[in-house]
């Protein structure tokens, strides 16, 4: 991996990351294993996933140094609050093994959904505490996961220090273009999960547009998709389990889309949306990520 974007920090952090939402794998550690194998250095994970216990026990494994991989984990809304944040990122950190994490995260701007009235008086106090972490050296920078422009305009009026990214769910048919205008207004780098579609069926694989275009450009659909997101100056999180795939994932830096071809898959209809919505929908925990 020598692609990068450079944070507003200055910092460099690499264009492809490795997600660990992998409920559909039997054994996170072994996919994580050959990620490291395959050359991803940053990792995303969140106590919500229980898969830091994974991801800690691999990069240990490994052998390569922890300085050598970014580590992304979020707080999720029942660990939202001054000490409900502190507590988690101790268990986050017990959970991976773990001195620091270069990312840490607010991962939902909203306990309650829409009938939250007191949601921006928490996410600034949950900051504030997040902020602490930094300053104690046991984070490097922080971050913001599915906010959109009115959830981070509230941290960014009330922060002394910047999220450096964003991460929401971002992929051809669901490209959140006033969300990702906004991060980059503000020099927050936009990041994406899902970056190849979600939802019941993978409605993106059987795409017309995908199709034709990854006949035309000899790459995966799953390739064209990534190529979309990096020339929209995005980052995406792809998941895989196999090495195959894992390499796949990475070889996108030798072709480029048209500019008709990146306005056509820009304006594709919606299409492969997991349907959870920041301001509506809030995804419950399915069990004690401690057990």
């Amino acid at each position: 991996m020598n692609e990068y974007y450079t944070l507003n920090d200055k910092t460099k952090i690499p264009r492809i990351g490795f997600g660990t939402y992998n409920e559909e794998f039997e054994d996170n550690k072994a996919s994580i294993l050959k990620a490291l194998d395959c050359g991803y250095r940053f990792f995303d994970t969140a106590s919500l996933y229980e898969t830091e216990r994974s991801l800690g026990s691999a990069i240990k494994e490994s052998g390569i140094s922890r300085s050598d991989v970014i580590i992304e984990t979020k707080l999720w809304i029942d660990e939202m609050g001054t000490k409900n944040a502190k507590t988690a990122l101790e268990k986050s950190l017990d959970r991976l093994q773990m001195d620091y994490v270069d990312i840490y995260m607010m991962h939902w701007p909203r306990q309650t959904g829409a009938d939250d009235e007191k949601w921006k008086e928490l996410d600034i106090e949950t900051w504030e505490a997040m902020e602490e972490m930094v300053k104690k050296g046991l984070v490097k920078r922080l971050g913001l996961s599915n906010f959109l422009p009115h959830h981070l305009k509230n941290i960014l009026d009330n922060c002394t220090i910047r999220p450096v990214v964003d991460q929401m769910e971002l992929h051809p048919g669901y490209s959140q273009e006033a969300a990702v205008a906004f991060c980059k207004e503000n020099e927050v780098l936009p990041m994406a999960w899902s970056p190849l579609g979600r939802g019941r069926e993978n409605a993106t694989i059987g795409n017309s547009i995908l199709v034709r275009l990854s006949k035309k450009y000899g790459k995966s659909i799953q390739q064209i998709s990534l190529r979309f997101l990096l020339q929209k100056g995005i980052l995406p999180i792809p998941k895989a389990s196999s090495v195959e795939h894992m390499k796949a994932n990475l070889d996108v830096f030798d072709f480029e889309l048209s500019e008709d071809d990146l306005s056509m898959l820009t304006c594709m209809p919606q299409t492969a949306w997991l349907l959870e919505h920041p301001d509506f929908a809030i995804p419950e925990r399915k069990s004690n990520p401690d057990n």
